[in-house]
């Protein structure tokens, strides 16, 4: 397994990646979301079988996302070419697939599985100043909650403590 770069409460480390968003290969760098929070998902491969529930469930909730100023970014060490062809099946996402094909972001972001060549599920969200706010890594076999990371998103942005089971609505425990 790989060491972290980073760590809850530090500077998000920058990328640039290539990445696939209707249909058009793109540079995709961190930095062009200066300024708004980003949730980024590591999986582990295209053509797979637990990733593209996740996939999917991302892109079904994006709107979710994108009402709480937040930018979802979906990243695997596949290539840009098989990021294309997978959305062949899986239809058009509202957010790039990013391609690690280096492997050197899975790695910096601690979830590069080193002797298999692969990331596990991992969930990051970095706020708007770009400060690593939150970090999951699950199993290659468990795929994450989205509304997890919604409630921890919303959670967040509230600026104050908030207690175990906190949803919006409920009580925070006041400013941090």
């Amino acid at each position: 397994m790989s060491v972290m770069c980073v760590q809850v409460g530090q500077k998000a480390p920058s990328f640039n990646m290539q990445g696939i968003f209707h249909g058009e290969i793109r540079d995709i760098h961190l930095e062009d979301y200066a300024g708004k929070w980003v949730v980024l998902f590591f999986y582990p491969l295209d053509f797979s079988f637990v990733c593209p529930t996740e996939v999917i469930e991302f892109g079904e909730r994006f709107d979710e996302f994108a009402e709480l100023d937040a930018q979802v970014l979906g990243v695997s060490v596949d290539s840009v070419y098989s990021h294309k062809a997978w959305l062949k099946e899986l239809g058009e996402l509202k957010y790039p697939l990013l391609s690690d094909i280096t492997k050197e972001i899975s790695r910096c972001y601690g979830v590069l599985i080193e002797e298999k060549g692969i990331s596990l599920r991992g969930a990051f969200i970095i706020d708007p100043e770009g400060m690593l706010r939150y970090q999951v890594v699950h199993d290659l076999n468990i795929g994450r909650s989205v509304d997890e990371i919604l409630r921890v998103l919303k959670a967040l942005q509230t600026g104050e403590l908030c207690p175990v089971e906190w949803r919006p609505g409920k009580s925070t425990l006041g400013k941090a």
